[in-house]
């Protein structure tokens, strides 16, 4: 799938701070001298539509992903004080950033799995999905990611084919737990609100496509 659609205009220049959190006790935590360098961002120019304003886009979920992708989840957390989005930096790979995301159980409803997925990987129930993306987005494993998962999962899959839920953040910082709920092994060691830029930016190369059309389809939402 070609994805290609580029964020919207009406850019003007701006240097935003970023300010890293982190919920995982050591030995989990990067070092605490592990900062992001602030780059000069581009900022969308804020639409008149908000959350409470913009209708739930009609169900999609059970239309079929493509052959050959294991079937998975990403989570938009948006927090509507500061239009921001959640992401965090991955245990394994510290420098990839990412939103939460997830496998889709058998016979599982992928609204269920994206509400699941978000409580294992951040401990995060006080949140609202707000928008669904009409089609599955497709990534493709780069080879050596692919071998890797294959031993991992015991299944070769090309990629991932992710159905993406917007949630509107309704509850404070101090719920958000790396930890996640306890019921399975922690993912990631820092957490920021970022810009979608800052979001693209940070992510591994082969998720910057997806994450471009996310962020585009879902901009009307939240920007």
């Amino acid at each position: 799938m070609a994805l290609c659609r580029s964020f919207v205009c009406n850019l003007s220049l701006t240097r935003l701070p970023l300010q890293l959190n982190t919920s995982i006790p050591s030995p989990y935590c990067p070092p605490k001298s592990h900062q992001i360098t602030t780059l000069p961002l581009l900022r969308f120019r804020r639409k008149t539509a908000s959350f409470a304003s913009v209708p739930l886009q009609p169900q999609s979920s059970m239309e079929n992903p493509p052959e050959g992708y294991r079937r998975n989840v990403g989570i938009c957390l948006v927090n509507p004080s500061n239009r921001k989005v959640f992401a965090a930096s991955r245990l394994d790979i510290p420098s990839a950033w990412q939103m939460p995301q997830g496998g889709v159980d058998e016979s599982e409803d992928p609204r269920n799995a994206a509400i699941r997925e978000l409580r294992e990987e951040t401990g995060v129930t006080s949140a609202e999905i707000v928008a669904e993306a009409p089609h599955w987005l497709t990534y493709d494993f780069p080879p050596d990611v692919r071998e890797k998962l294959r031993h991992q999962w015991g299944s070769d899959w090309k990629g991932q084919a992710q159905k993406w839920f917007l949630f509107k953040f309704t509850g404070k910082d101090e719920e958000i737990n790396l930890l996640g709920d306890g019921t399975e092994k922690a993912e990631f060691g820092e957490w920021s609100w970022m810009s979608p830029e800052q979001v693209v930016e940070f992510a591994v190369d082969f998720k910057k496509p997806v994450y471009k059309e996310v962020l585009s389809v879902f901009s009307q939402y939240f920007l």
